[in-house]
């Protein structure tokens, strides 16, 4: 009997470590083809970084090939432009075809930038998203240091991903700060989130004291329910919306240098597919990992549907952290082996979210057991020892990838966290079985 074949769709933080994962659980029951654009592993999260030198490009880079060959893992560095359920089949940009048995979809999100006229790389503000625009904006603030003004940083309407807009304000505020440029730079935070530390997740613990304070002894002013107009050369237009939705003000912000966070959208390659998608273009899960209309098809990271945690006045979308997708991983491996044994699945992911948030000299760092309130564990912390964890996760975190490993690292993470600063324990666990 012929193996089945996985085709997993996407390489990054979730795709990879799928690959390793799968392999790991199944061993050599399955032939594993992982379907990616481009052949390099980045580490998204040290993107911050090298937009302002902290990092080279190449420190967060791995050769995907390589390493996926050494792990028994087929790999194809042609992006997928379109996958056809009904026949189990994914094509790719190069015109050919690949069949499955199984689908894993794990692309991440289209950066909808388009939405909002003027926004983006291509517009008037930089990006932190990709590496690749997280180089360019490097450049773009070599420039700006040299004839330095107002900036304006934050995430606009409809953003699920708020962490990397608080942690690039303070980067920020921390560069200009040794570069003695700080006096000359008036920085707003702007915002779709009801409050500051809303995080897309209504809060977890203190973040709303902690980040408010940390704006404030920073001399960052902010705007929450902001609805973003449009983005000209040098100029933002704001709304500011009411709790009754209505509008209660409109700013007109200057800036030499801007940083917002786009809403994300599902992949062209999946959009529109009766079923299998919403109507943003994300994937549609049972609490298995599975798509309800093609059983075959599961799908893990930002790129699944996740309702909000409840209506606010301007769109807000929920994150998919590091410690969530993981255990997104972790469910799927388990569910595919029991299926290749004839079983029914029965493994759900946690959906827990942990985030070091890293502002150069400190950070504060977050727990949510589960992501979605009411919670067990709802614990946030700040320090000098956030800035620190944040460094050595993304050394272990590469290592990982480099060498293939298949271990739970935020699971790791979240228990060290746990020990390290007296939060009741709780069982933690990247995937529990629900039978």
């Amino acid at each position: 009997m012929d193996r089945p074949t996985i085709v997993i769709l996407g390489a990054g933080l979730g795709g990879a470590i799928a690959a390793f994962d799968l392999r790991h659980t199944l061993g050599d029951r399955a032939r594993i083809v992982v379907v990616s654009k481009g052949d390099t592993f980045h580490f998204t999260p040290s993107n911050p970084w090298v937009a302002v030198h902290w990092r080279q490009r190449d420190a967060i880079e791995v050769d995907l090939p390589t390493v996926m060959k050494r792990r028994g893992v087929e790999f194809i560095g042609v992006g997928a432009t379109g996958i056809r359920p009904h026949e189990k089949g994914v094509d790719l940009a190069d015109g050919r075809a690949l069949h499955y048995d199984y689908l894993v979809i794990a692309t991440g999100p289209e950066l909808a930038f388009d939405e909002v006229p003027g926004l983006g790389p291509d517009g008037h503000t930089v990006s932190i998203c990709h590496v690749d625009h997280a180089v360019e904006a490097a450049k773009s603030f070599d420039a700006f240091v040299q004839n330095p003004g107002p900036i304006v940083v934050g995430a606009v309407q409809g953003a699920s991903c708020f962490g990397p807009a608080y942690e690039f304000a303070m980067i920020l505020d921390t560069e200009l700060r040794r570069r003695k440029l700080r006096d000359k730079v008036p920085m707003t935070f702007v915002t779709s989130e009801p409050y500051i530390g809303h995080l897309g997740l209504d809060g977890v613990g203190d973040t709303k004291g902690l980040l408010e304070s940390e704006m404030r002894q920073r001399h960052i002013k902010w705007i929450t329910n902001a609805r973003v107009k449009g983005v000209d050369a040098g100029m933002m237009h704001v709304e500011e919306v009411g709790e009754d939705g209505a509008v209660k003000a409109t700013h007109d912000l200057p800036f030499a240098w801007s940083m917002m966070l786009p809403a994300f959208r599902g992949i062209e390659a999946v959009r529109g597919i009766e079923g299998l998608t919403n109507p943003r273009g994300f994937i549609i899960v049972d609490k298995h990992q599975r798509n309800p209309t093609w059983p075959d098809i599961f799908a893990l990271g930002v790129c699944i549907a996740i309702p909000p945690t409840g209506p606010t006045p301007v769109p807000v979308g929920v994150p998919k952290t590091g410690f969530m997708i993981e255990s997104m991983v972790s469910a799927i491996s388990a569910n595919l082996k029991q299926i290749l044994d004839g079983e029914q699945p029965t493994f759900e992911a946690s959906w827990n979210a942990i985030c070091l948030a890293d502002f150069g000299d400190g950070g504060v760092a977050f727990m949510a057991q589960p992501q979605i309130p009411p919670r067990n564990i709802n614990w946030s912390a700040s320090g000098r020892w956030v800035h620190t964890a944040k460094v050595a996760f993304e050394g272990y975190f590469l290592h990982k990838v480099r060498t293939g490993q298949a271990e739970p690292l935020y699971e790791k993470l979240a228990l060290d966290l746990i020990g390290a600063h007296k939060v009741r324990r709780t069982p933690v666990s990247t995937a529990k079985e629900s039978r």
